[in-house]
């Protein structure tokens, strides 16, 4: 896993552990999502056409941590929606870092100079700033002139304050070998990011736009192209190297989206949060009462085109601590 060493030894050992338990499912990482408002509307996002009451809502501090004790997961993605129009945004990241949580906080980035200061350093907690590309294409991605430059000086200034930043990348069929190539250097070479992370768009039922999602054989063909002549090991990725291998069609995998489970204010999400089949109270609950042989490309149309993150990351990842020569080149990755 190419994240820092201190961290892939805790996820291992995470893992070896409930290995040991004989546990079959267990969480990596939560999609915790705290509320669903945002402050821009993206043309590839379905999350603001929930109804105008739900919009207003916000989850109380103590309600998302008690979801991540409970389940347990060493680490923690808050979503949204825009995380940082929680009022109480700050304290749910400091309860969780003091968990000993690895903490990603994801954000378009508009709101960060108002809010930074509710915020400290730490190796437990990371900026995951939204980047689609540079500035022309993000800028059409989330439908707002000028977002790109005020994600860009935000990086800036979370970078000089010491904190760790991290970038995430979504590809459209839109996007282009080189345009996704300009943006990684930019992001690797040029701001210096900590990591980056990229996935191919999953088309959401509620999203405005829904003619630019790509499909597996696109998908497979744009990173081949884009990972040509070894450009991928100069790249510093929060991925593992077999996902990566997934995403150009040299690996594939089952979906094990169990492990990177979502909790919104509606609940533990069946099966992930790109799909809404119902919820449930507990992750347990959600273990016991998901039909999860259900979903994954070949088993339910809906997960046809699907490469994201949330079901195949996992997959990835477990495939890289079984092995010991994937293991190897994921040590030699960070």
């Amino acid at each position: 896993m190419t994240m820092p060493l201190r961290q892939s030894l805790r996820v291992g050992g995470y893992i070896l552990r409930n290995r040991l338990a004989r546990r079959a499912k267990f969480p990596l990482i939560v999609e915790l999502e705290p509320l669903f408002a945002c402050n821009l509307a993206c043309a590839g996002c379905g999350k603001i056409q929930h109804p105008a009451s739900l919009l207003k809502q916000r989850m109380p501090v103590e309600q998302a941590v008690a979801a991540i004790r409970e389940c347990g997961a060493p680490m923690v993605s808050i979503a949204g929606g825009e995380p940082l129009m929680h009022p109480q945004i700050g304290e749910m990241v400091a309860e969780l870092v003091r968990m000993k949580r690895y903490v990603f906080l994801c954000t378009n980035a508009a709101l960060i100079p108002k809010k930074i200061d509710r915020f400290e350093p730490s190796r437990y907690f990371a900026w995951a700033v939204h980047l689609d590309g540079l500035r022309e294409r993000h800028d059409a991605s989330v439908c707002k002139e000028g977002v790109f430059d005020q994600a860009v000086d935000a990086i800036r200034m979370c970078r000089e304050r010491g904190f760790r930043v991290t970038t995430n990348t979504t590809v459209f069929n839109t996007d282009t070998p080189q345009s996704v190539i300009d943006v990684l250097d930019y992001l690797n070479d040029d701001l210096r990011v900590d990591q980056m992370m990229i996935s191919p768009a999953y088309a959401y039922e509620k999203a405005p736009d829904q003619d630019h999602f790509l499909g597996v054989t696109e998908t497979r063909e744009l990173f081949r192209k884009v990972f040509a002549d070894g450009r991928r090991k100069r790249w510093r990725f929060n991925h593992s190297p077999l996902f990566l291998d997934f995403l150009e069609g040299k690996a594939d995998f089952p979906c094990t989206a169990w492990a990177i489970p979502s909790y919104s204010l509606k609940g533990w999400q069946r099966p992930c949060y790109l799909m809404d089949d119902g919820y449930a109270d507990t992750y347990q609950e959600l273990l016991e009462t998901t039909n999860w042989g259900a979903y994954g490309r070949g088993r339910d149309d809906r997960c046809a085109n699907c490469m994201a993150h949330c079901g195949y990351e996992p997959t990835a990842v477990f495939a890289t601590l079984g092995s010991l020569s994937e293991s190897l080149r994921a040590i030699r990755s960070v």
